[in-house]
């Protein structure tokens, strides 16, 4: 990656991804042993999910000022002082469950707001001249390799250092990486002229000064609200929806597979190998996509990546007990996954600017993940009741179905008979 500006980002999205799996480790047994209650491990996470799932709503004109490293520095610093709640309590106050919903909501809420504008600003300074075209595509790859990367190692990381450190000071050491990544964003400019630099101000000296002072106008104005962004552009909310029945059917493969070990008498194995084989597959595709995604059809790549996904919920409880099927079929369904989100981050590069983009990548954000945290909320209950294997069956199905049925109704948007007689004529002039 030529521009350092998107070595910056990537390298913060490999900190901050790290620093969260790592405390995942240590937070809860910090909860336990401060509160005495089980209860109170989940709070962090639970309260995280909040404002993320409402993030549409109070963070639209938040985002309109999130266009520059110094930006997202300043929402990094936030984080580090909600990160360091838990451990400044465990030192003087103890820790209860008003420091923890505390911290998750403060976590949770710079969490939403900072992964679509960091991937917004990505794509924005990949367009700045002297950029050949795909470069931001590419850069976006690269942030999703540092993402997966950190969730193989990571976890194991954040175990050994539990033995070798105890549990407080992982917390501190996260805080302390979060704030390195914040003076490392401070070098990342704006990519507009008239929006505010790493120093604070306005680009001067630039042809065009009326301009620049609009240009930097409309930066401060709220997002557009989603359906405008999606309006004319069947393709982003087909990429969009899929991203959300993904996510509310994840809990089937992360909470079925643990249940179906349990139903099977291997607790805790299927959900091990499959994790492991999933996760291994995505990671190694993810080194191939950055150099080839400018070269993936988009929406194919969507589609063609649920369809194998929900594939593989079908076959998994066929695969099961068996370890090595579990694994490979687990592998299997996530070679697809790393081309598919490329793909859907690539058509939103693709197809938006501006605040259309920062809308739209928020959307991508709350959609799939808000919608992997609502599906776990109640994917215990429907396992329960039904089942792990009928449950990973049903939403199986409903990814493949889902992907088939948007392919459908993408060509009856394109076909003719859709088209108005004065679009044709246009086309025709043309």
């Amino acid at each position: 990656m030529r521009h350092p500006h998107l070595a910056t980002l990537t390298a913060t999205t490999f900190v901050t991804w790290t620093g969260q799996r790592i405390t995942a480790v240590a937070l809860p047994l910090v909860a336990l042993d401060q509160t005495g209650d089980a209860w109170t491990t989940g709070l962090v996470g639970g309260f995280a999910g909040l404002p993320l799932l409402t993030s549409g709503w109070w963070g639209r004109r938040l985002r309109a000022h999130l266009v520059s490293g110094r930006a997202l520095a300043v929402l990094l610093a936030v984080q580090v002082l909600g990160l360091a709640l838990v451990p400044v309590a465990a030192a003087t106050v103890g820790v209860g469950a008003v420091v923890l919903c505390a911290t998750g909501l403060v976590t949770g809420a710079t969490s939403a707001l900072l992964s679509p504008a960091q991937r917004a600003l990505t794509a924005d300074l990949a367009e700045l001249p002297g950029n050949e075209p795909g470069v931001g595509a590419r850069a976006l790859a690269w942030q999703d390799l540092a993402h997966r990367a950190s969730m193989i190692f990571a976890p194991a990381l954040g175990a050994w250092l539990l033995v070798a450190w105890g549990a407080e000071p992982l917390l501190w050491w996260e805080a302390a990486a979060v704030a390195l990544a914040a003076v490392a964003m401070l070098t990342v400019p704006a990519a507009h002229p008239g929006e505010a630099g790493p120093a604070g101000e306005e680009s001067r000296g630039a042809p065009g000064e009326g301009e620049a002072a609009q240009a930097g106008e409309a930066a401060a104005e709220p997002a557009p609200p989603l359906r405008a962004v999606l309006r004319g552009n069947p393709e982003l909310a087909v990429g969009l929806g899929l991203a959300g029945v993904g996510g509310v059917t994840w809990f089937a493969f992360a909470l079925g597979l643990a249940l179906l070990g349990v139903e099977l008498d291997r607790p805790g194995e299927l959900i091990a190998a499959g994790m492991a084989g999933y996760g291994a597959a995505t990671v190694g595709v993810s080194f191939i996509v950055p150099l080839v995604v400018h070269r993936v059809p988009r929406i194919p790549a969507i589609v063609t990546s649920w369809v194998v996904f929900g594939l593989a919920y079908l076959a998994l409880p066929a695969a099961a007990p068996n370890l090595l099927a579990v694994g490979v079929v687990s592998a299997l369904g996530g070679l697809a996954m790393p081309f598919g989100i490329a793909a859907l981050n690539a058509l939103i590069v693709d197809r938006t600017t501006g605040a259309a983009r920062r809308t739209a990548f928020t959307a991508e954000t709350v959609l799939h993940a808000g919608g992997a945290s609502a599906g776990l909320l109640v994917g215990g209950a429907l396992i329960g009741a039904f089942g792990a294997g009928p449950v990973l069956v049903v939403t199986g199905a409903l990814q493949v179905v889902a992907a088939l049925g948007a392919t459908v109704w993408l060509r009856v948007r394109r076909s003719p008979a859709r088209v108005s007689p004065a679009a044709r004529s246009g086309e025709l002039l043309t």
